[in-house]
């Protein structure tokens, strides 16, 4: 299939309903560990910040009743309705995620301030919004977690923050050992969670049957009737109970849809609902409990063995969400978002299982200095939620763009479709904001500064692209200056990379100028990272003899994709471009960088973009070219 078709094809790789059923249960079990970590460990602070947080409301049965509703609803729209009805449809050639969500939509071109100019923007914010969430995550739900020792004896709540922090601190110090032994084990913990979770809602339940009224919407509705304002936060904290929502789409690619959709239909859902509904039960009877309702549900004789294993829950949702950050970074980086960094894979057999050092410590330093700053679980629920809840209505807005342009539904009903999530997604946005003032803000800031970055980082290389391609002939020019100027030419290949197919790289020129001679084969090459996620091998390389030794690759690469100058060189000897690493010279420009009088971004974002520059890994580093075979040629550029 040619490059461009493959572009707009929408499938599953493999296509589910071809999955056999051994295969099936296993997926289905690791997708239960990674996906639902984090939306699975919300019962641990989502009802009690309904009735017991900052914006708490009395815990008398109508509002139980009606919070409890909500919460069903809430999981039942947006999870099931919305992403696994609706979003996951949204793949990009089977990877999911908002970046993945944007590259569909992102034109070849796309000029500033312009709807698709917009439209892009807004997907990036989106997920630059998931490196706070990234942050939050791991603090709060290991922080409610342990928090449960109070329950065991109170002498044991001066350790909860030391505790909290050394679990923290022990996790990300394990990421760059990576998790592919002890990811074998997280589907088995969660499913034992998760049965955990139903069978002590179910025991509140046939206490307190008449807790399940509240399936019926109406009870959420009166409430929010009946409390106005104070009804309307709430919906704040009754938000928490589908954190984790996003993740469902983002980690599609691993798993695929029919997996996640067994896994929440027979398991995470019920299990979720019935806990739920078993807290509610609870309340019904001790309003007294709303501290915490989750430990009120567990037998005194199970405390310990349930603060080690909602513990050991939480470490795998805060596992699943750094991860993530790990695959957005690399997304950015093949996209062009971010300056090139380390990525090392730590498991030979699962290709999403990668570390990114700068990354991991950074969201080590914030998710630790969280813990110390807000001091409780009930604290950082304050803070959680305004970027999910953001992510979840810029998510919705892309996918009225998908359905209406890709997928030619028609304007009508994409609109309606859309109009029934903005519907969900609005108020729920709103009320995660009356929460700006008490932690909030701290989510926003993040995203704000990964945005600005990656919006430095993408203008001021096309600021450097169009100064380069000012100061180098096109292909064919240089071509005739060959022609009419002969240089002595030596024996060798010397491969130079390119920025375009038709860019003369100034290494080239420079070395040119000051050396006088030409290898016998000259291999312009360029790397090109396409808007869908994997490009075949077959597709992969496009070669061209040019004339006068003159050779063009053009690699094509996914955004989960990383090029190896290796796998290059052996696809393009199938193409009739007979390469061989030992005997090539790699040319490569050293740009050295410096602020004109008058720079075409601000002088400080010019600033943030040399800093930037300065410390990303080098491209023989990147592309993993032998540095003995590397040749730095220096090019000097102005921003």
């Amino acid at each position: 299939m040619p490059l461009a078709e493959n572009k707009g094809k929408n499938c599953m790789n493999p296509p589910s309903d071809e999955i056999p059923g051994k295969k099936l249960t296993a997926l289905s079990l690791a997708a239960l560990g990674v996906v639902f970590g984090d939306i699975g460990t919300s019962p641990l602070y989502a009802m009690r910040e309904c009735f017991h947080g900052q914006y708490a409301i009395t815990a008398s049965a109508g509002n139980i009743l009606g919070v409890l509703s909500l919460i069903f609803w809430a999981l039942l729209l947006i999870v099931s309705v919305k992403y696994l009805g609706f979003i996951l449809r949204a793949d990009n050639d089977g990877e999911g995620g908002v970046l993945a969500l944007t590259a569909l939509i992102k034109p070849k071109t796309i000029k500033p301030r312009t709807p698709q100019w917009a439209l892009v923007g807004l997907g990036v914010f989106a997920a630059c919004l998931m490196y706070g969430d990234g942050m939050i995550t791991p603090a709060i739900s290991v922080l409610s977690a342990v928090e449960g020792v109070k329950n065991i004896t109170p002498l044991l709540e001066a350790y909860i923050l030391p505790a909290t922090i050394i679990i923290l601190g022990g996790l990300f110090l394990l990421q760059k050992q990576g998790t592919a032994r002890v990811g074998r084990l997280f589907g088995p913990i969660m499913l034992l969670w998760f049965c955990t979770l139903a069978g002590l809602g179910i025991a509140q339940i046939l206490n307190y049957p008449e807790v399940l009224a509240a399936v019926f919407p109406w009870h959420g509705i009166s409430f929010l009737l009946e409390n106005r304002l104070h009804g309307f936060i709430v919906l704040g904290a009754v938000f928490l109970a589908v954190t984790g929502a996003e993740a469902i789409y983002a980690d599609m690619g691993h798993f695929g849809k029919r997996p996640i959709q067994l896994v929440w239909f027979l398991v995470a859902f019920p299990a979720l609902a019935l806990n739920y509904f078993g807290q509610g039960a609870l309340l019904l009877v001790r309003p007294e409990e709303a501290h915490h309702p989750f430990y009120a549900l567990v037998p005194d004789w199970a405390m310990i063995p349930m603060v080690i294993l909602a513990t050991c829950a939480t470490i795998i949702a805060s596992q699943a969400v750094i991860t993530g950050s790990f695959s957005l970074t690399r997304q950015a980086i093949q996209l062009g978002y971010l300056p090139r960094l380390r990525v090392t894979h730590t498991s030979s057999s699962h290709m999403g299982q990668i570390y990114v050092g700068p990354v991991n410590w950074a969201l080590m330093l914030c998710t630790i200095g969280l813990v110390l700053g807000f001091q409780s679980s009930s604290n950082l629920a304050a803070a959680y939620g305004v970027a999910v809840s953001a992510t979840m209505l810029i998510t919705t807005t892309l996918f009225f763009v998908v359905a209406s342009k890709r997928w030619g539904w028609s304007r009508l009903t994409a609109g309606l479709i859309t109009a029934l999530f903005f519907a969900v997604d609005l108020p729920f946005f709103a009320a995660n904001m009356s929460k700006l003032f008490h932690g909030a803000w701290f989510a926003l800031g993040i995203g704000g500064f990964f945005f600005l970055i990656m919006l430095t980082w993408e203008q001021g290389r096309e600021i450097l692209g169009n100064k380069m391609r000012s100061l180098t002939p096109r292909l064919e020019a240089f071509k005739n200056m060959l022609a009419a100027n002969p240089p002595q030419r030596v024996s060798g290949q010397a491969v130079f990379l390119t920025r375009g197919h038709d860019i003369v790289p100034a290494a080239l020129i420079h070395n040119l100028k000051h050396n006088k001679i030409l290898h016998s084969e000259v291999i312009f090459l360029n790397i090109r990272t396409e808007e869908i996620p994997r490009v075949p091998n077959f597709e992969k390389i496009e070669a061209e003899k040019l004339g006068a030794g003159l050779y063009r690759i053009i690699a094509h690469y996914g955004f989960m994709e990383e090029p190896n100058i290796d796998a290059i060189f052996a696809l393009s000897r199938g193409k009739g471009v007979n390469l061989e690493m030992k005997e090539a010279s790699f040319f490569l420009g050293r740009e050295k960088l410096s602020i004109s009088e008058h720079p075409e971004m601000w002088r400080w974002r010019s600033h943030l973009f040399l800093f930037l520059a300065r410390n990303a890994m080098d491209a023989a580093a990147f592309f993993d070219i032998p540095s003995d075979q590397v040749i730095e040629v220096g090019v000097q550029l102005e921003l």
